[in-house]
């Protein structure tokens, strides 16, 4: 091994950004060891779909050793980073020996946040993991179950009332599937209720959704949503969120489903390193992503403070994350080879894209924005574009062509919990 080759890359997170990064590097004379609490990389995209029954976890995470296997370099090692020594130059793991490295890429993507308000978690998961995706999902199913049980009309309308908190692309795509779920797909299993009673309510504190789409298209969403049978709200905050509904504008709305879907913030990389932070918890990074005082340590996806060239902060998205692990790996390759540093990392916008239930969509190229069936369409072949694999992006689109012809969904299983009469409510 050369001098360059005995350099040590440890990349902490097996996302999107960690991923491109460390695929990036297979090719340079590197040692890369990758370090992710989980064995899996998750496509948290069509998360929502694991959630609302629409697709097996199978099909949208896949091992990170089999991802990297083909790169010799590469380790990959399953543990728990509780921080970092800047000054040692360690990655310190749970239970586990310090590690230590030559660069540091941080990719340890985000969170749930609440507002100062974690004791509403209990009530309102968010989606994030697949764990969340499968209690969402359990929680969702239950509800409809117990409902067959109920006699008492109106804590039967408790249990299928559905509220999610938050209206961004992943708070739009579940109150659209949910709404499909109750209005379309289970219509003919029950017997004793009408699932189409079901009521959704999808609550946004901002004048209206979609807040990072144009406003043309947010009202589209709206319409569309409406037309599903959701309830939108906006301009109004939750102030209180108990097991048996949410306080919204001084009245409170009985409901046995919360999901919240209106705020991430950062992993504690920041804390970590001792570096400035936003308000989310994000790294305020240089232009070459690397934090500031160490040029060795570089941040990238959820966890980075990104600023584009038009003065905006990079969106928390798969590409944008894909964008900075490439870059970030280009970096530290043409230091090894002593070239010129890179230009200022740019990010490429590759657009905004939500969908609205089975059957409409909107997509926000810049240059051209779409909605409806044709933006479903589009929506659909860019998330097949970026599965990982043939037989996955085959198995999803006949998923997809199934559900959209015949509106049947065949992940409705309650699973990672317990039978009826062991948990309060769906829960």
């Amino acid at each position: 091994m050369t001098a360059a080759a005995a350099h040590h890359v440890v990349i902490v997170g097996a996302g999107f950004g960690g991923l491109e990064a460390a695929r990036n590097l297979a090719g340079a004379p590197v040692r890369i060891t990758v370090v992710d609490r989980r064995n899996h990389h998750l496509f948290q995209p069509l998360l929502y779909q694991v959630a609302t029954a629409s697709l097996p976890t199978s099909e949208i995470a896949w091992p990170v050793r089999s991802l990297l296997r083909r790169y010799p370099n590469v380790t990959t090692l399953l543990g728990s980073v509780v921080g970092v020594d800047t000054n040692a130059r360690n990655v310190l793991i749970e239970g586990e020996p310090p590690l230590a490295f030559d660069s540091l890429i941080l990719a340890t993507g985000a969170r749930h946040a609440y507002f100062g308000h974690d004791e509403w978690e209990p009530y309102a998961p968010g989606l994030k993991t697949l764990e969340d995706a499968t209690k969402i999902r359990r929680r969702v199913l239950s509800a409809f179950e117990q409902a067959e049980w109920e006699t008492d009309e109106a804590r039967r309308a408790e249990l299928l009332t559905f509220v999610i908190i938050g209206a961004g692309p992943t708070g739009v795509e579940l109150a659209g599937t949910i709404a499909e779920l109750a209005h379309d797909t289970l219509r003919t299993d029950f017997r004793n209720f009408d699932t189409r009673s079901a009521r959704v309510v999808l609550v946004e504190a901002g004048p209206r959704i979609l807040a990072g789409f144009t406003e043309d298209l947010s009202a589209y969403a709206d319409r569309a949503l409406t037309r599903l049978g959701v309830e939108v709200k906006t301009g109004r905050a939750v102030s209180r969120c108990t097991e048996d509904g949410i306080e919204l504008g001084g009245t409170f709305l009985p409901a046995k489903t919360i999901l919240w879907a209106a705020g991430v913030a950062a992993s504690p990389a920041a804390e970590w390193l001792g570096a400035p932070a936003d308000r989310a918890g994000r790294v305020m990074v240089e232009p070459d992503l690397t934090v500031p005082g160490d040029a060795n340590i570089f941040v990238v996806g959820d966890t980075a403070h990104v600023v584009s060239a038009d003065g905006k902060p990079v969106p928390g998205v798969a590409p944008a994350a894909k964008q900075e692990g490439r870059y970030v790996a280009g970096v530290i390759t043409a230091r090894l080879k002593g070239k010129a540093a890179p230009p200022p990392f740019a990010y490429g916008n590759a657009g905004n894209l939500a969908t609205i239930g089975k059957r409409a969509a909107i997509v926000d190229f810049g240059w051209i924005k779409l909605k409806g069936r044709i933006a479903w369409w589009t929506w659909g072949i860019a998330h097949i574009f970026f599965l990982i694999g043939l037989r996955n992006r085959l198995a999803v689109a006949l998923n997809w062509l199934w559900i959209y012809v015949s509106g049947h969904r065949s992940a409705r299983l309650i699973t990672q919990g317990p039978a009826k009469g062991s948990e309060t409510g769906p829960r």
